[in-house]
């Protein structure tokens, strides 16, 4: 595809004008705005305001009904840049640490490879997605009739990943990310004189027993070939040397890829919360929130993703084991059959990983990026 080199500098100089202006979940207007008129501007079919701020760009060719649909996440995180480029983010707070500007850029330089030259049969749907940071922008869209305004027969989804050589693609069957939950666990006793302990029931102490309890939930309490992770992140209570806390609250997050693993981890969780509870002579809360469902690609699509990318990219690997880490794509993939798929990114030595303030999305891989995506309508939507 000698034409997509041509788009590959203008292309990177998009990417770094969102790069330095990003915008937080559900308020991608300017970066919405910027989108839609460019796909305008190819000629394109062009709906906003879905999910929210979603927008999605239909390309019709010849007479075949197949649909494919190719997606792209917006959302910058809300982190303070530290890298000091030309580029860097002009909004504190606010900071493209996931290399959404490069997936926005890449799928639209596809847009503009496949408006000009149409080799394909049938209707692509450019799909630009909020708030995938957390904030579940897949799921609005869904929820928003995305796939019922426009059908597809498969949709599929490129992620930049640091930790695979530059250019290399990488998927798998089945799942590929993993469901994330969030719970908050509330123990609530008296509160008192810390000199006087025996007085009063010791939230600190219940606290300090429910960790170590609830880190024994994975070891003992889900089978050994189950893969999950449960981890502990906030403890909060107190704010006197000689108090004991009415209350500490403990935050964490689960990791798991099935959903029987996600129920059998969750009522062990409440279990463990009420036994200390008892135990400690506090009252318990537990709130335990199903954030994302785990990422599965369909076994077909994810056998035809691999297939495309080794046409265009220097190396496919099939991906031996999920990442742990969460994507919302998984909305989509429970709608509609698909694939997620990662791009490597390459990391040099000393370079920064993804969510850190000093990652920036690698311009090398943008042109295979945009052939990847370009390869995978062209092959589904073959003429």
């Amino acid at each position: 595809m000698p034409e997509i080199d041509d788009l590959i500098e203008p292309l990177i100089a998009f990417r770094r004008d969102l790069h330095a202006h990003p915008e937080l979940g559900f308020a991608e207007h300017r970066t919405a705005a910027r989108i839609a008129a460019a796909l305008e501007d190819l000629g394109m079919e062009v709906h906003t305001g879905i999910g929210g701020t979603g927008v999605v760009g239909v390309l019709k060719a010849g007479g075949s009904d197949r649909r494919v649909g190719l997606r792209a996440d917006m959302d910058a995180l809300p982190i303070h840049e530290q890298t000091g480029l030309p580029y860097q983010s002009r909004h504190t707070g606010a900071f493209h640490g996931c290399g959404h500007d490069g997936h926005v850029s890449m799928l639209l330089g596809a847009a503009r490879h496949l408006a000009g030259t149409r080799r394909f049969d049938g209707t692509v749907h450019f799909i630009f997605q909020p708030a995938e940071e957390g904030q579940g922008g897949a799921r609005a869209m869904v929820q928003d009739g995305l796939f019922q305004r426009f059908p597809c027969d498969r949709v599929f989804a490129l992620h930049n990943w640091p930790d695979l050589p530059a250019g290399t693609a990488a998927t798998r069957p089945g799942p590929i990310m993993a469901a994330a939950d969030k719970f908050e666990i509330r123990l609530e006793g008296r509160g008192g004189h810390a000199a006087l302990p025996h007085q009063t029931p010791d939230a600190i102490l219940a606290a300090s027993d429910l960790v170590g309890q609830l880190n024994t939930i994975i070891a003992r309490r889900i089978p050994p070939m189950a893969n999950a992770v449960l981890s502990v992140t906030q403890i909060n209570g107190g704010h006197a040397h000689n108090v004991l806390p009415a209350t500490v609250t403990v935050v964490g997050t689960v990791r798991s890829f099935d959903p029987a693993v996600q129920d059998r981890i969750e009522a062990a969780l409440r279990q463990v919360a009420e036994g200390v509870a008892i135990a400690s002579g506090t009252r318990v809360t537990v709130i335990y929130d199903r954030y994302y469902p785990a990422t599965i690609n369909d076994a077909d699509a994810a056998a035809e993703a691999l297939a495309v990318a080794a046409s265009v990219c220097p190396q496919v690997i099939l991906a031996p084991e999920p990442a742990f880490t969460s994507e919302d794509f998984a909305f989509m993939l429970q709608a509609c059959k698909g694939a997620y798929l990662w791009l490597g990114q390459g990391r040099e030595s000393g370079s920064a990983p993804l969510h850190h303030p000093q990652y920036d999305f690698n311009d090398d891989i943008m042109a295979t990026g945009v052939r990847l995506h370009v390869a995978l309508a062209e092959h589904l939507l073959s003429a």
